[in-house]
This record gives C-alpha cells, structure tokens and sequence, in this order.
C-alpha cells in the first residue's frame, strides 16, 4: 500500500490524535454529547490509546469526582501522592523515580509508564481476587487491541512498535494536563487548578485547563466552560486561592526540572 506521508510524520500526528481521543473520552463520561450513557461508550469506546481500558478509566474518573477526598492517595484513583506510610516503606530508587515524576519532564518521560503500571497492578490484585468484571473489561480490552494491531500490521503504512511509541507520547501529552490539575490542600476548594490557557492545548485538552470550573460544574459541556469562567471569574479566583496559571508556558517555565510538591501525601488522612 503506497504511504500518504512519511512514516514519522504519521508517527507524530498521532500524539495529538490519541491525546485529543483520551479527551473525548472524558467528555463522554461526563455526559456528552448524548444523554444515553451506552451511546457516549459506543462513540469512545475503541481503544485508539491501546494501554488503558476504557471502562477503567470511566470508573476510576467517576470515583474521582463522585466519591474520593481529591488527591488523597487511598480514596482518589487518579491521585499522584503516596501515602505517608507507604512512602518511608519505599526503596531508593523507586523514591527517586518518583521524585523525578514530580517534575514536569519527568512526568512527560515516565508518567504514562507509572500510569499503566499502577492500573495493571491494582487490577491484576483484584482478578487474582476473583473480580470477574475486571478480568472481562481487559480480556475483551485486549481483544480489540490485538485485532486493530493485526490489521494495522497487514494493512497499515505505520510499523505497530510505531504506533506504541506514538500512542505512548500521547499520554505524554496529557501529562501537560493533568500535572498540576490538583494540589493537596485542607480546603477542598483550593485543590483544583485554573490554568488560562488561549493556545492549541486549550482545545487538545477541551477547556480542561479550567480545571476547578470543570469540578464545579462536572456535568457542563466542554465549550460552556470559558464562558462558565468569564461570568464568575471572581469568585473562582477567590475560592481557588490563587492556585492559577496564565498559560501552560508558564507551568513549563515553573516546574520543567522542579518539583511541584513532596510526593508523600502532605495531609492529615481521615
């Protein structure tokens, strides 16, 4: 079959297309942009990202805004902290790399590693348990993965260790996103980030730079949100405390080689 592009240039279009899928995703788990939740699931269901399931990151991203104290490492599936105890358990190098993920290049370079790694885990402990929901999310996860890379394989211009990497730096992309999303604070108001972002990643990441009018109002549209903003920017900016950024330069600029926060949970638990 004659190639279109280049090879990496078709490599590096896909970054965005599967950060921009993941996106999606979480716009359909949010309700969008049919009210039937079974449709939003038909729509984003194929695994274009090919690592995660997608009925997993529904469930872990429902847990998070329905049912976790946001950030807390044992409640928030999507948390990023340790445990206290956990962390002085932990050896040298695995702080050390965790460490490292606490700044922004690290994240990009190993974050969507520790991601995959952190799901198979708790996953594989829960089959292993006997949790027969999770064992048929991934069996037929995986399924549909070995059949688009089969077909791709046959038929696609792109190498499937290609389409790995690429996949793999698509998650790098959504590091950008969800690196500071949420800090650790007492008041629960204040854990959610606004970043006013006017550039291309506003719209890669569907106004998900707004992150605390997001958590706000977790059931509104992507495009409602900047408007959300605009009316009660004041009082966004008043509850948020401060925790805002003018542009995701500016978080590059702030953390590229820092760390954000100590990676062991800085709060009290319950």
């Amino acid at each position: 079959m004659p190639t279109i592009l280049p090879g990496w240039l078709t490599a590096s279009l896909l970054v965005p297309v599967v950060a921009f899928h993941s996106s999606l995703q979480h716009e359909c788990i949010h309700g969008h942009p049919f009210s039937d939740s079974r449709f939003n699931d038909l729509l984003i269901y194929f695994p274009v990202g090919i690592f995660l399931p997608y009925p997993r990151f529904k469930e872990n991203h429902l847990t998070h805004h329905q049912r976790a104290r946001i950030t807390d490492p044992v409640e928030d599936p999507e948390s990023w902290y340790v445990a206290t105890n956990k962390w002085e358990e932990l050896g040298g190098i695995t702080k050390a790399l965790l460490r490292l993920n606490n700044t922004l290049i690290g994240r990009l370079l190993i974050g969507p590693a520790l991601s995959i790694y952190t799901l198979l885990k708790a996953d594989a402990k829960s089959i292993f348990r006997g949790n027969r929901r999770i064992l048929s999310i991934w069996i037929i996860h995986l399924l549909l993965c070995v059949i688009f890379l089969g077909v791709l394989s046959l038929y696609g211009s792109l190498p499937v260790l290609a389409y790995l990497v690429s996949t793999y730096f698509g998650m790098s992309v959504l590091m950008i996103r969800t690196f500071l999303e949420h800090q650790a604070h007492p008041d629960r108001r204040v854990r959610s980030v606004l970043i006013d972002d006017q550039g291309v990643l506003r719209y890669l990441f569907l106004n998900n730079n707004l992150h605390a009018v997001h958590h706000a109002f977790p059931s509104v549209a992507w495009y409602r949100l900047p408007g959300l903003f605009r009316l009660h920017e004041s009082r966004f900016l008043e509850m948020n405390q401060g925790y805002f950024y003018k542009s995701y330069l500016d978080v590059i600029r702030k953390y590229a080689f820092a760390r954000k926060e100590p990676v062991a949970f800085p709060l009290d638990p319950l």
